[in-house]
């Protein structure tokens, strides 16, 4: 665990931004593939001006999302460290949004199949996503809070995590998220395999990820809590998996309507 990989002169190569930055290109790769696995070359050139996009809404959204709805008590006493991501404090949550945001007015647009490339484009993300908690591992943030016991993760001095709770071991609550996200990619991989109405796959995502999402926060201890002791994530978590379900009925059921519109009559 290192926040820094090492230093050029006084300049630190830091652990967070280089897995960051890795992310972002892996979830790239990984929605070019199935662009050309499943001979949609068409969209090649959108997938990259999408990136782009993606990249620029989904670090707006994430930071916008961590400073105001997250961890405002702290950022409204230290207002210089709104902009300063490479300390971390992105929220995963604030990116999807953001992200969605940018890249659905580029998608409308260009009159493009919004639901088809969200599909083409779910897999990158939540592998993106599992590497971006192995980033969050190595700077010591988005830590549990402490286990009660030996068991856990001990942070070293300097991290967020040891300043907040000292000498306890702590929840590995990114760990698990992060390895969740793999199993979640692999279902997601094994879903295109399969002919399924446009947006299933996204949504899907969208769903059970929230979902487990709600219930790891219930190890974290870098988030406040509110009503019912739930943090921001949660409650956003469950504001995204009612509408992602109530988005995967209306699908499903539209595209069964146009395979049996006779059934509708």
């Amino acid at each position: 665990m290192h926040q820094y990989w090492f230093f050029i002169g006084n300049f630190p190569i830091r652990a967070y931004s280089t897995l960051f930055v890795l992310a972002f290109f892996l979830g790239v790769l990984v929605t070019l593939y199935f662009v050309k696995a499943e001979g949609k070359e068409e969209y090649t050139e959108n997938i990259w001006d999408l990136a782009l996009l993606l990249l620029v809404g989904g670090l707006i959204g994430a930071r916008i999302w961590q400073v105001f709805f997250f961890d405002w008590d702290f950022y409204r006493q230290h207002l210089s460290e709104i902009p300063a991501i490479w300390h971390g404090g992105l929220s995963i949550q604030g990116g999807v949004v953001g992200a969605l945001l940018l890249g659905g007015f580029y998608v409308w647009k260009k009159k493009l199949p919004f639901w088809e490339l969200a599909d083409l484009m779910a897999p990158g993300l939540i592998l993106a996503q599992a590497i971006g908690r192995d980033a969050n591992l190595m700077n010591g943030d988005a830590f549990g809070g402490p286990t009660g016991g030996d068991f856990g993760i001990l942070y070293p001095v300097g991290t967020i995590a040891r300043d907040t709770f000292g000498n306890q071991p702590l929840w590995p609550a990114e760990v698990w998220e992060g390895q969740f996200d793999v199993i979640l990619f692999a279902i997601l991989v094994g879903m295109r395999l399969k002919k399924l109405p446009s947006g299933v796959i996204f949504l899907t995502y969208a769903a059970v990820y929230n979902l487990a999402r709600f219930f790891l926060e219930y190890l974290r201890g870098d988030s406040p809590r509110f009503l019912f002791g739930w943090t921001a994530a949660q409650w956003s978590s469950i504001g995204a998996v009612v509408l992602a379900l109530i988005l995967l009925v209306w699908r499903i059921a539209r595209d069964r309507k146009d395979q049996f519109p006779a059934l509708e009559e």
